[in-house]
Protein backbone atom coordinates (compact mmCIF):
# COMPACT_ATOMS: atom_id res chain seq x y z
CA UNK A 1 0.00 0.00 0.00
CA UNK A 2 3.05 2.21 0.58
CA UNK A 3 4.84 4.29 -1.83
CA UNK A 4 8.54 2.79 -2.42
CA UNK A 5 9.30 6.96 -1.84
CA UNK A 6 7.19 7.56 1.23
CA UNK A 7 6.53 5.45 4.30
CA UNK A 8 3.29 5.49 6.76
CA UNK A 9 4.70 8.48 8.75
CA UNK A 10 5.30 9.93 5.57
CA UNK A 11 1.87 9.88 3.98
CA UNK A 12 0.53 10.61 7.79
CA UNK A 13 2.52 13.58 7.26
CA UNK A 14 1.26 14.75 4.17
CA UNK A 15 -2.46 14.60 4.77
CA UNK A 16 -2.00 16.67 8.20
CA UNK A 17 -0.66 19.40 5.31
CA UNK A 18 -3.56 18.39 2.84
CA UNK A 19 -5.80 19.28 5.83
CA UNK A 20 -4.19 22.45 6.76
CA UNK A 21 -4.33 23.64 3.48
CA UNK A 22 -8.45 23.07 3.51
CA UNK A 23 -8.38 24.72 7.43
CA UNK A 24 -6.81 27.89 6.12
CA UNK A 25 -7.50 28.61 2.57
CA UNK A 26 -11.39 26.61 2.53
CA UNK A 27 -13.43 27.92 4.99
CA UNK A 28 -16.58 26.72 2.95
CA UNK A 29 -15.48 23.33 2.91
CA UNK A 30 -13.97 22.84 5.86
CA UNK A 31 -17.27 22.96 7.72
CA UNK A 32 -18.11 20.08 5.40
CA UNK A 33 -15.32 17.84 5.25
CA UNK A 34 -15.25 17.83 9.16
CA UNK A 35 -18.57 15.88 9.54
CA UNK A 36 -16.48 13.24 7.50
CA UNK A 37 -14.84 10.50 8.72
CA UNK A 38 -11.22 10.36 9.57
CA UNK A 39 -9.95 8.11 6.67
CA UNK A 40 -12.69 10.07 3.96
CA UNK A 41 -12.14 13.09 5.88
CA UNK A 42 -8.27 12.58 4.65
CA UNK A 43 -8.91 11.77 1.50
CA UNK A 44 -11.36 14.83 0.93
CA UNK A 45 -8.65 16.84 1.95
CA UNK A 46 -5.87 16.01 -0.15
CA UNK A 47 -8.72 16.20 -3.26
CA UNK A 48 -9.23 19.92 -2.17
CA UNK A 49 -5.68 20.51 -2.00
CA UNK A 50 -4.66 19.64 -5.37
CA UNK A 51 -7.59 21.00 -6.87
CA UNK A 52 -6.76 24.56 -5.20
CA UNK A 53 -3.08 23.83 -6.64
CA UNK A 54 -4.58 23.99 -9.49
CA UNK A 55 -6.71 27.09 -8.98
CA UNK A 56 -3.78 29.16 -7.64
CA UNK A 57 -1.96 28.44 -10.97
CA UNK A 58 -4.50 30.09 -12.71
CA UNK A 59 -5.25 32.65 -10.52
CA UNK A 60 -1.72 33.56 -9.97
CA UNK A 61 0.65 36.23 -11.10
CA UNK A 62 2.76 34.40 -13.42
CA UNK A 63 2.73 35.31 -17.44
CA UNK A 64 0.45 33.44 -19.19
CA UNK A 65 2.38 31.06 -20.85
CA UNK A 66 4.16 30.42 -17.27
CA UNK A 67 0.52 29.22 -16.06
CA UNK A 68 -0.09 26.83 -18.67
CA UNK A 69 3.03 25.21 -18.69
CA UNK A 70 2.59 25.23 -15.16
CA UNK A 71 -0.84 23.53 -16.09
CA UNK A 72 0.95 20.84 -18.32
CA UNK A 73 2.85 19.80 -15.10
CA UNK A 74 -0.43 19.70 -13.17
CA UNK A 75 -2.11 17.48 -16.14
CA UNK A 76 1.28 14.95 -16.42
CA UNK A 77 1.08 14.49 -12.36
CA UNK A 78 -2.50 13.55 -12.91
CA UNK A 79 -1.42 10.72 -15.71
CA UNK A 80 1.36 9.31 -13.58
CA UNK A 81 -0.72 8.91 -10.28
CA UNK A 82 -3.92 7.60 -12.47
CA UNK A 83 -1.16 5.06 -13.96
CA UNK A 84 0.64 4.06 -11.03
CA UNK A 85 3.62 2.10 -10.26
CA UNK A 86 7.11 3.92 -10.83
CA UNK A 87 5.17 6.70 -12.72
CA UNK A 88 3.21 7.30 -9.58
CA UNK A 89 6.24 6.78 -7.34
CA UNK A 90 8.26 9.76 -9.45
CA UNK A 91 5.29 11.72 -9.41
CA UNK A 92 4.70 11.97 -5.86
CA UNK A 93 8.87 12.07 -4.27
CA UNK A 94 8.74 14.82 -2.18
CA UNK A 95 5.63 16.11 -2.63
CA UNK A 96 3.12 16.29 0.30
CA UNK A 97 -0.23 16.84 -1.75
CA UNK A 98 0.60 14.79 -4.59
CA UNK A 99 1.53 11.63 -2.47
CA UNK A 100 -1.80 12.48 -0.10
CA UNK A 101 -3.50 12.11 -3.40
CA UNK A 102 -2.17 9.13 -4.42
CA UNK A 103 -2.32 7.02 -1.63
CA UNK A 104 -6.21 8.64 -0.90
CA UNK A 105 -6.69 7.18 -4.53
CA UNK A 106 -5.41 3.45 -4.00
CA UNK A 107 -7.86 3.62 -0.50
CA UNK A 108 -11.14 4.87 -3.02
CA UNK A 109 -11.82 5.09 -6.17
CA UNK A 110 -11.36 8.48 -6.86
CA UNK A 111 -11.44 9.11 -10.82
CA UNK A 112 -8.35 11.31 -10.63
CA UNK A 113 -8.07 11.72 -14.16
CA UNK A 114 -11.24 14.32 -13.70
CA UNK A 115 -8.58 16.48 -12.21
CA UNK A 116 -8.16 17.25 -15.73
CA UNK A 117 -10.94 18.74 -16.20
CA UNK A 118 -10.22 20.88 -13.85
CA UNK A 119 -7.05 21.89 -15.80
CA UNK A 120 -8.35 22.18 -19.09
CA UNK A 121 -11.10 24.76 -17.06
CA UNK A 122 -8.17 26.82 -15.62
CA UNK A 123 -6.65 27.24 -19.15
CA UNK A 124 -9.84 28.32 -20.14
CA UNK A 125 -9.38 31.22 -17.57
CA UNK A 126 -6.07 31.91 -18.67
CA UNK A 127 -6.90 32.79 -22.12
CA UNK A 128 -9.80 35.00 -21.02
CA UNK A 129 -11.78 32.60 -22.87
CA UNK A 130 -15.62 34.30 -22.52
CA UNK A 131 -18.75 32.34 -22.74
CA UNK A 132 -21.79 32.96 -25.31
CA UNK A 133 -24.61 31.10 -23.93
CA UNK A 134 -25.59 29.29 -20.79
CA UNK A 135 -24.99 26.02 -22.55
CA UNK A 136 -21.24 27.19 -23.11
CA UNK A 137 -20.89 28.21 -19.52
CA UNK A 138 -22.30 25.29 -18.34
CA UNK A 139 -19.59 22.90 -19.88
CA UNK A 140 -16.83 25.38 -18.43
CA UNK A 141 -18.84 24.33 -15.02
CA UNK A 142 -18.56 21.46 -15.63
CA UNK A 143 -14.96 21.35 -15.56
CA UNK A 144 -14.36 23.21 -12.95
CA UNK A 145 -16.60 22.31 -10.50
CA UNK A 146 -18.75 19.36 -11.85
CA UNK A 147 -15.44 17.71 -11.85
CA UNK A 148 -14.79 18.36 -8.45
CA UNK A 149 -18.16 16.63 -7.58
CA UNK A 150 -17.18 13.74 -9.22
CA UNK A 151 -14.09 13.47 -7.78
CA UNK A 152 -16.05 14.01 -4.04
CA UNK A 153 -18.49 11.24 -5.08
CA UNK A 154 -15.45 9.05 -5.13
CA UNK A 155 -14.44 9.65 -1.77
CA UNK A 156 -18.20 9.37 -0.65
CA UNK A 157 -20.02 6.20 -2.26
CA UNK A 158 -23.34 6.04 -3.94
CA UNK A 159 -25.81 3.35 -3.36
CA UNK A 160 -26.80 4.23 -7.39
CA UNK A 161 -23.88 6.09 -9.19
CA UNK A 162 -25.28 6.87 -12.43
CA UNK A 163 -27.92 8.55 -10.75
CA UNK A 164 -24.96 10.44 -7.98
CA UNK A 165 -22.68 11.21 -10.72
CA UNK A 166 -25.25 13.03 -12.59
CA UNK A 167 -26.75 14.78 -9.55
CA UNK A 168 -23.15 15.77 -8.50
CA UNK A 169 -22.44 17.01 -11.55
CA UNK A 170 -25.68 19.27 -11.37
CA UNK A 171 -24.75 20.60 -7.60
CA UNK A 172 -21.26 21.50 -8.84
CA UNK A 173 -22.97 23.85 -11.70
CA UNK A 174 -25.13 25.76 -8.91
CA UNK A 175 -22.16 25.95 -7.08
CA UNK A 176 -19.96 27.32 -9.42
CA UNK A 177 -22.77 29.78 -10.56
CA UNK A 178 -22.83 31.12 -7.09
CA UNK A 179 -19.30 31.92 -7.41
CA UNK A 180 -19.77 33.68 -10.73
CA UNK A 181 -22.69 35.97 -8.88
CA UNK A 182 -20.32 36.31 -6.42
CA UNK A 183 -17.64 37.21 -7.61
CA UNK A 184 -18.39 39.37 -10.78
CA UNK A 185 -16.74 42.65 -9.97
CA UNK A 186 -13.64 41.15 -8.75
CA UNK A 187 -13.71 38.84 -11.88
CA UNK A 188 -13.81 41.97 -13.99
CA UNK A 189 -10.96 43.77 -12.07
CA UNK A 190 -9.00 40.68 -13.40
CA UNK A 191 -9.94 40.82 -17.08
CA UNK A 192 -12.35 37.86 -16.91
CA UNK A 193 -16.43 37.62 -17.71
CA UNK A 194 -18.39 34.88 -17.04
CA UNK A 195 -21.96 35.74 -17.33
CA UNK A 196 -23.12 34.52 -21.24
CA UNK A 197 -23.09 36.98 -23.50
CA UNK A 198 -27.08 36.03 -24.57
CA UNK A 199 -27.91 36.94 -20.99
CA UNK A 200 -26.24 39.95 -20.39
CA UNK A 201 -27.92 41.32 -24.31
CA UNK A 202 -31.17 40.10 -23.22
CA UNK A 203 -30.60 42.28 -20.20
CA UNK A 204 -29.21 45.49 -21.82
CA UNK A 205 -26.20 45.12 -19.86
CA UNK A 206 -22.62 45.28 -20.82
CA UNK A 207 -19.18 44.16 -18.49
CA UNK A 208 -16.36 45.50 -20.22
CA UNK A 209 -12.89 43.69 -18.28
CA UNK A 210 -9.97 45.25 -17.32
CA UNK A 211 -7.17 45.64 -19.79
CA UNK A 212 -3.58 46.57 -18.73
CA UNK A 213 -4.30 50.53 -19.42
CA UNK A 214 -7.43 50.75 -17.24
CA UNK A 215 -10.23 48.88 -14.77
CA UNK A 216 -13.27 47.24 -15.97
CA UNK A 217 -16.83 48.94 -16.16
CA UNK A 218 -19.86 47.26 -15.82
CA UNK A 219 -22.91 49.00 -17.20
CA UNK A 220 -27.24 48.68 -17.69
CA UNK A 221 -29.32 46.67 -15.04
CA UNK A 222 -27.31 44.54 -13.73
CA UNK A 223 -29.54 43.92 -10.48
CA UNK A 224 -32.15 42.32 -12.44
CA UNK A 225 -29.67 39.64 -14.26
CA UNK A 226 -28.44 38.74 -10.97
CA UNK A 227 -31.80 38.07 -9.87
CA UNK A 228 -32.39 36.18 -13.20
CA UNK A 229 -29.29 34.00 -12.92
CA UNK A 230 -29.97 33.35 -8.90
CA UNK A 231 -33.03 31.70 -10.21
CA UNK A 232 -31.29 29.46 -12.53
CA UNK A 233 -28.65 28.77 -9.82
CA UNK A 234 -31.35 27.74 -7.50
CA UNK A 235 -33.65 25.47 -9.61
CA UNK A 236 -29.82 23.51 -10.18
CA UNK A 237 -29.59 23.90 -6.17
CA UNK A 238 -32.78 21.78 -6.13
CA UNK A 239 -31.67 19.25 -8.56
CA UNK A 240 -28.41 18.53 -7.29
CA UNK A 241 -29.57 18.28 -3.95
CA UNK A 242 -31.18 15.12 -4.55
CA UNK A 243 -27.75 13.64 -4.59
CA UNK A 244 -28.34 13.56 -0.61
CA UNK A 245 -30.43 10.19 0.33
CA UNK A 246 -27.98 8.27 -2.25
CA UNK A 247 -25.23 8.85 -0.26
CA UNK A 248 -24.34 7.06 3.40
CA UNK A 249 -25.20 9.71 6.50
CA UNK A 250 -22.08 11.47 7.02
CA UNK A 251 -21.36 12.16 3.25
CA UNK A 252 -24.97 13.41 2.86
CA UNK A 253 -24.03 15.59 5.85
CA UNK A 254 -20.59 16.57 4.59
CA UNK A 255 -22.23 17.42 1.36
CA UNK A 256 -25.55 19.04 2.93
CA UNK A 257 -23.36 21.24 5.41
CA UNK A 258 -21.23 22.48 1.69
CA UNK A 259 -23.87 23.27 -0.48
CA UNK A 260 -26.22 24.64 2.39
CA UNK A 261 -23.23 27.20 2.98
CA UNK A 262 -23.27 28.66 -0.91
CA UNK A 263 -26.91 28.13 -1.25
CA UNK A 264 -27.50 30.74 1.91
CA UNK A 265 -24.82 32.77 0.04
CA UNK A 266 -26.39 32.80 -3.16
CA UNK A 267 -29.82 33.91 -1.58
CA UNK A 268 -27.62 36.88 0.53
CA UNK A 269 -26.62 37.72 -2.59
CA UNK A 270 -30.15 37.64 -4.34
CA UNK A 271 -31.62 39.57 -2.17
CA UNK A 272 -29.03 42.54 -2.42
CA UNK A 273 -27.67 42.51 -5.75
CA UNK A 274 -26.19 45.92 -5.11
CA UNK A 275 -24.32 44.76 -2.76
CA UNK A 276 -23.31 41.93 -4.32
CA UNK A 277 -21.53 44.22 -7.03
CA UNK A 278 -19.93 46.55 -4.17
CA UNK A 279 -18.05 43.81 -2.54
CA UNK A 280 -17.05 40.22 -2.02
CA UNK A 281 -19.95 38.85 -0.07
CA UNK A 282 -19.45 35.66 2.52
CA UNK A 283 -21.67 34.44 5.45
CA UNK A 284 -20.42 35.20 8.89
CA UNK A 285 -19.23 32.27 10.97
CA UNK A 286 -22.00 32.06 13.14
CA UNK A 287 -24.02 31.44 9.59
CA UNK A 288 -21.85 28.96 8.46
CA UNK A 289 -22.04 26.53 11.85
CA UNK A 290 -25.67 27.15 12.18
CA UNK A 291 -26.10 25.23 8.67
CA UNK A 292 -23.34 22.58 9.20
CA UNK A 293 -25.29 22.07 12.59
CA UNK A 294 -28.50 21.45 10.75
CA UNK A 295 -26.67 19.31 8.18
CA UNK A 296 -25.47 17.29 11.32
CA UNK A 297 -29.33 17.21 12.93
CA UNK A 298 -30.34 15.59 9.37
CA UNK A 299 -28.43 12.46 9.78
CA UNK A 300 -30.37 11.21 12.34
CA UNK A 301 -33.37 11.93 10.17
CA UNK A 302 -34.70 8.96 7.81
CA UNK A 303 -33.37 9.77 4.29
CA UNK A 304 -36.68 10.85 1.92
CA UNK A 305 -36.88 8.25 -1.37
CA UNK A 306 -39.12 10.29 -3.81
CA UNK A 307 -36.37 12.56 -4.65
CA UNK A 308 -34.70 9.91 -5.53
CA UNK A 309 -37.01 8.09 -7.40
CA UNK A 310 -37.35 11.53 -9.60
CA UNK A 311 -33.98 11.40 -10.18
CA UNK A 312 -33.75 8.43 -11.43
CA UNK A 313 -36.33 8.78 -13.72
CA UNK A 314 -34.48 11.85 -15.17
CA UNK A 315 -31.34 9.88 -15.87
Amino acid sequence: MTSPAADQADIGAAYKHCQTVVRQQAKNFAYGIALLPGPKRRALSAVYAFARRIDDIGDGTLPAAAKIAALAEARESVAQIAAGGGAAAEATAGDQVLLALWHAARLFPIPVMAFCELIDGCEADVRGTRYASIGDLDYYCRCVAGSIGRLSLGVFGSSEPRVAEQLADTLGLALQLTNILRDITEDLGNGRVYLPADDLAAFGCALTPAQADGGGAMAGPMAELIRFEADRARARYAKGLQLLPLLDRRSAACTGAMAGIYRQLLEHIAAAPEAALAGRMSLPGKEKAAIAATAIAGMARPARSAPVAAARSQA
